[in-house]
């Protein structure tokens, strides 16, 4: 008995998640408030029916594809700002880790670029609410840093927010180069990497007496 139940429990992961894979490559050519789940599960070659033992609607659906792209994220953010001296360093690692994650995810990484502003209000919120933990890890990262003495919670907040605002710019810029000829992508690099040796630089004198 147990064993029907865990093939029957297989089964049914398995229909799961290629729903999740056929709404993912249906999304690269639209957004998830234009996706009909007949579409979804025509893809997928089940029943419209079947989709409601997976999911309540398309914008569930959307809610678990969020969860999917970015839910494994989180040791990779908090890896990107881990406790390094030198801001050359830490701003070279966090750009090839987001370029190495775009060259392995672009469809999911197209996906929340495009449903971070779209139309389905609960993947939005879902997408906020991951990037409000990743700036919650990153400022629990960067307070460990020597130069964070003396920084309010408010400012570490503020300086984590920077941080991944960046890194999610520079994902979008390396998703719109991966058809590019090399020479653009080092140029996105390039630019990625003084973008956030920047915040580096502003962070050094955050707290030199000339801010407010």
């Amino acid at each position: 008995m147990s064993h029907t139940l865990g093939i029957r429990q297989a089964q049914k992961q398995k229909t799961r998640q290629a729903l999740l894979d056929a709404a993912l490559r249906l999304l690269e050519e639209q957004s998830l408030s234009s996706l009909g789940l007949r579409e979804v599960t025509r893809a997928v070659g089940v029943a419209p029916t079947a989709f409601y033992r997976h999911f309540r609607s398309t914008a569930d659906l959307g809610v678990a594809l969020v969860e999917e792209a970015l839910g494994s994220l989180h040791p990779m953010i908090r890896t990107t700002v881990s406790a390094v001296d030198d801001h050359d360093e830490r701003a070279t690692h966090a750009v090839e880790l987001i370029t190495r994650h775009v060259d392995a995810y672009p469809a999911h990484v197209r996906f929340i670029a495009r449903e971070r502003h779209g139309g389905v209000q609960p993947v939005r919120e879902a997408i906020r609410e991951q990037l409000a933990r990743f700036t919650e890890e990153v400022r629990t990262e960067l307070a460990k840093d020597r130069e964070s003495e003396g920084w309010s919670d408010d400012d570490l907040l503020m300086l984590a927010g920077l941080y991944v605002d960046q890194m999610l710019v520079t994902a979008s810029q390396f998703l719109e180069t991966l058809d590019a000829p090399e020479e653009e992508r080092r140029r996105v690099t390039r630019l990625a990497i003084r973008r956030l040796r920047l915040i580096g630089l502003g962070r050094a004198h955050w707290r030199d007496g000339t801010t407010p």
